[in-house]
C-alpha cells in the first residue's frame, strides 16, 4: 500500500477491530493530526472542530446523536454506524428486563442485602417477606415490540420462544428484517392498537424528530392498566413526566430503562441501568470490527455500506483509477461530471450513481490518468461537496 491513511480514535476502540488496519498502510492513535478518518463510540463531537482532512467518521455502535451528521453531510464526510453489531447484547438485556420488570427481583435482592447483621433470623425474615416481591410470569403474556430493526427482530423472535404472544409494529421494516422475523410474530395495525393490547412494551427505534417523545401522555393513556415498559433505545423516546404520572396512577406497573435521568431515580417502580445494554466484550468487538471494515473499504475503494447520511454504493474495481464524487441530489449532476471527463478525454470503464435524500454519490472507474486540474474542475461544479481520486492497488 503506497499511501498511509491516518485514523484518529476518540474512544477506546476494541483491539480486535483496530487490528484490521495494516500497519504498513495505517497510522492509528488518539492524537493523530489531520486524520483521514475518525473512529469513535460515544464521544460527543458537536462542540468539536472537525479537521478539513476528515473523509469519514465511523461510529462503533448504532446511534449517531453524538455526531453532527448534517454538518458532515455538507462537507462530504461520510458517517458510518454499525447496525446489528451489538444486537445480541442488547437483546439479552431486554429479555432479562422482562423478568426484572415482573418479578421484583431487584427490590428483593436489595432487601436481602439489608439483612446483614440479622444472623440466624435471616431465613425467618426471608420467609415472612418473600410475598412482598412476588410478580407474574411472562409466559402467555402479550409483548408489543415497537421497531423491528436488528434488535427488535431478535427480541421478538426470542420472546416468542419463551412463550409470549408477540406483536410487532414498524411501518418502515426492511426486507432483510422481515425475512428474519418469526412467522409467529403478529403485525400490529398501528401504534395505538399495539399499546392498548400489550402487557409489556419494548421500544427499539432510533431517536429523531419524528420519534422524540414517542411514549407520551397520549401513548400512556392508551396502555393497559399495569403495562410494563422497557426502553433500551434512547432516553428522548420517552417523556419522563408522562411516565411518572402513569407510574403514580398504576397505568404503568414498571419502567425499565438504560438511560436514567435524576427525575426518575426516586421512583420505586423504575429500574435503571447505566447504559449497559451494549457493554459486553463481544458487542464491543463486533462494533469495532464492523466500523473499521466500513471505514477502510471507503478509504481504499470509495465504497459505502451502512452510512447514515449517504447512500449504499458499492462497485467492484474495474480500473486502476477511481473517482468518487458526493453531491447534492439535483438534476444534471452526473451529466456535468461526465462532460468534464469527456473534455479531458477520460474514458469511463464503469460507473454507479446512487441517491439518498438530499445527497447522491458516484463511483467512476476510468482508464486514463486523472489530473489534479480535472479534479479541481469537478470540485468547482455547483452542488459537488466532495471529490477524490483513489488509486486502486
Amino acid at each position: 500500500m503506497s499511501r498511509v491513511y491516518k485514523i484518529q480514535t476518540l474512544d477506546k476502540i476494541s483491539a480486535k477491530g483496530l487490528e484490521l488496519l495494516p500497519r504498513e498502510g495505517y497510522e492509528v492513535g488518539s492524537e493523530i493530526p489531520s486524520p483521514d478518518a475518525i473512529i469513535l463510540r460515544s464521544h460527543k463531537m458537536h462542540d468539536r472542530a472537525i479537521p478539513p482532512s476528515v473523509l469519514a467518521i465511523g461510529r462503533a455502535g448504532a446511534g449517531v446523536n453524538n455526531i453532527p451528521v448534517d454538518a458532515c453531510s455538507a462537507l462530504g464526510i461520510v458517517v458510518f454506524n454499525t447496525p446489528g453489531a451489538n444486537a445480541n447484547s442488547v437483546k439479552e438485556m431486554v429479555l432479562m428486563s422482562l423478568f426484572l420488570s415482573s418479578r421484583r427481583v431487584a427490590d428483593g435482592m436489595a432487601w436481602v442485602k439489608s439483612l446483614v447483621g440479622q444472623g440466624a433470623e435471616v431465613p425467618k425474615l426471608v420467609e415472612q417477606r418473600k410475598s412482598d416481591f412476588a410478580g407474574p410470569e411472562i409466559k402467555g403474556k402479550k409483548l408489543g415490540v415497537i421497531g423491528l430493526g436488528a434488535i427488535g427482530v431478535m427480541v421478538a423472535n426470542d420472546a416468542t420462544a419463551l412463550g409470549m404472544e408477540v406483536t410487532g409494529y414498524d411501518p418502515f421494516i426492511s426486507v432483510d428484517a422481515a425475512w428474519g422475523l418469526s412467522r409467529a410474530v403478529k403485525r400490529a395495525g398501528g401504534l395505538s392498537s399495539l399499546t392498548a393490547e400489550s402487557d409489556y412494551l419494548t421500544v427499539h427505534v432510533p431517536l429523531n424528530e419524528k420519534t422524540q417523545g414517542l411514549i407520551n401522555r397520549e401513548t400512556c393513556a392508551q396502555m393497559k392498566k399495569g403495562t410494563r415498559l422497557l426502553n433500551f433505545s434512547r432516553g428522548g423516546l420517552v417523556n419522563n413526566d408522562a411516565v411518572r404520572e402513569a407510574l403514580a396512577s398504576g397505568q404503568i406497573a414498571s419502567y425499565v430503562t438504560d438511560f436514567p435521568d435524576e427525575e426518575l431515580l426516586s421512583e420505586p417502580n423504575v429500574i435503571a441501568f447505566p447504559h449497559l445494554a451494549a457493554s459486553t466484550p463481544e458487542a464491543e468487538e463486533n462494533c469495532a470490527t464492523m466500523a473499521v471494515t466500513q471505514v477502510r473499504n471507503y478509504l481504499e475503494f470509495g465504497t459505502i455500506e451502512n452510512s447514515v447520511n449517504f447512500p449504499q454504493c458499492q462497485m467492484a474495481p474495474s480500473a486502476s483509477q477511481r473517482i468518487v464524487v458526493a453531491n447534492s441530489n439535483v438534476p444534471n449532476m452526473v451529466g456535468q461530471i461526465t462532460t468534464l471527463l469527456a473534455e479531458y478525454k477520460i474514458n469511463i470503464q464503469d460507473m454507479i450513481n446512487k441517491s439518498r435524500g438530499d445527497f447522491a454519490y458516484n463511483i467512476i472507474d476510468v482508464d486514463n490518468e486523472v489530473s489534479e486540474d480535472l479534479l479541481q474542475k469537478i470540485r468547482a461544479v455547483d452542488g459537488v461537496v466532495m471529490t477524490r481520486l483513489i488509486e486502486i492497488e
